[in-house]
């Protein structure tokens, strides 16, 4: 999604009302974030719209609750292919090394879920599950994760 750099070319600030519905919205979509939406969206905190060739809305501060997001671990041999932008196969899901939540804690298909490098404590990508994590598990072949982002992509090089 952001294996190319953005460039910026517009900026306008975003109202507080729709600020406000921002924040419900996630909320309501993301109910882990709840407890964190201040840290994450601060209320007197600006929001603006930066124009690229796609919308990315974002915020000043510090490191987010890792917490925010349901997690899975790869193991080491996929680290290097997570990094160049590849989509997660699921043998780098359910190799040793690896780590998927048990059975009574399955995430479904089409969540967002951060992803862990074998051996390291932050994430390395966010991505959309393309299957449950039962189903990984059982078929063990194919795409398991949509990358959306990535350390070292556009998105985490773009400049203000």
């Amino acid at each position: 999604m952001f294996k190319k750099p953005l460039s910026a070319s517009g900026k306008t600030k975003i109202k507080s009302s729709v600020q406000r519905n921002i924040r419900q919205k996630i909320c309501d979509q993301y109910p882990l974030l709840t407890p964190v939406i201040d840290d994450v969206l601060p209320k007197k905190s600006q929001l603006d719209l930066i124009k690229a060739h796609m919308d990315v809305t974002g915020a000043d501060g510090g490191l987010l609750d890792p917490q925010c997001f349901p997690t899975v671990q790869v193991d080491r041999g996929a680290i290097r292919f997570i990094l160049g932008g590849a989509q997660l196969m699921c043998p780098g899901l359910t190799s040793p090394g690896a780590k998927l939540p048990p059975a009574e804690e399955n995430i479904p298909e089409g969540s967002v879920v951060a992803i862990n490098a074998e051996g390291k404590e932050n994430a390395c990508m966010v991505g959309i599950l393309k299957m449950s994590t039962e189903d990984i598990k059982r078929l063990n072949k194919g795409n398991g994760v949509e990358n959306c982002h990535y350390l070292g992509d556009g998105l985490w090089k773009m400049e203000e």
